[in-house]
C-alpha cells in the first residue's frame, strides 16, 4: 500500500478527529490497518521528529501531532492484537527516582508506540525495583529520564544495577543529561531528544535481534 497522504497530514497537523477518522473508516472498510500504520502514520511521526530535531517545531506541535497518532493508535490496537500484528520490541520508559516530570517521558513513550514498538511506561519517580520488574516481564531495553541535575545522579545506578545483565541496555535523556555523562556511568545510549531516543533504540533493537 502506498502512503496515504491524507493520513500522513493529518498526524503532522495533529488533527485527532481525521486520524480516527481515516482507521475507522479503514476497519469498517475492512482494509489492512497495519499497512496504514506503517505506510503513512510511523513515517508522520518521524517526520515530525525530523522537524523538531532541525528545530523547525517544537514540543507543543510534536504533543500536538504525538496525540493525534494516540488517537488512531486507539482505535486500531485491538485490530492489531487480533491480527497478530508483532511489536517491533518491548521498552521500558521511566522518569528515575526522586523526579516528578514527565513531559519528555510521555513524548518519548508515544514516539517508540509510533514507531512500532510495545512500551512499558513505568511512570515517574522509579527505583531500580521497577525497572527490575519491567525486565522480569521481558523488556531489555530501559530508558531512564530526568529533568534535575540532582535526580539524573540515580541513572548510575540503574546502570550499576544491570551491568552485570548482558541483555538489558541503558539508553538515558533529559535536559540536564549530556552524552559526556552517558559515556562516564556506561549507558549503552543517550538521547537528545525524542526522535534520537527512538533512533538509538532502532539501533539497540537490531543488535539484540
Amino acid at each position: 500500500m502506498a502512503r496515504n497522504e491524507e493520513l500522513f497530514q493529518a498526524v503532522c497537523k495533529g488533527d485527532r478527529v481525521k486520524v480516527q477518522a481515516i482507521f475507522q473508516n479503514a476497519i469498517d472498510s475492512n482494509l489492512d490497518v497495519s499497512e496504514l500504520l506503517d505506510e503513512s502514520m510511523i513515517p508522520a511521526m518521524r517526520e515530525m521528529g525530523d522537524r523538531f530535531s532541525r528545530n523547525e517545531i517544537y514540543v507543543p506541535e510534536m504533543l500536538i501531532a504525538a496525540r493525534a497518532m494516540q488517537a488512531g493508535l486507539t482505535i486500531i490496537e485491538p485490530v492489531l492484537a487480533k491480527g497478530n500484528h508483532k511489536p517491533l520490541g518491548k521498552i521500558a520508559v521511566g522518569t528515575v527516582k526522586g523526579d516528578l516530570h514527565d513531559i519528555g517521558k510521555n513524548l518519548v513513550v508515544i514516539m517508540l508506540k509510533g514507531a512500532g514498538y510495545e512500551v512499558v511506561d513505568l511512570g515517574t519517580n522509579c527505583a531500580v525495583e521497577k525497572y527490575d520488574e519491567a525486565v522480569s516481564a521481558g523488556v531489555n531495553i530501559i530508558m531512564c529520564s530526568a529533568l534535575l541535575t540532582t535526580t539524573m545522579m540515580y541513572m548510575k545506578e540503574v546502570v550499576e544495577h544491570f551491568k552485570n545483565n548482558p541483555v538489558v541496555k541503558i539508553v538515558i535523556g533529559g535536559a540536564p543529561v549530556t552524552q559526556n555523562y552517558a559515556d562516564s556511568i556506561g549507558a549503552h545510549g543517550y538521547g537528545q531528544d525524542a526522535n534520537e531516543a527512538v533512533r538509538i533504540v532502532e539501533r539497540l533493537s537490531g543488535a539484540l535481534a
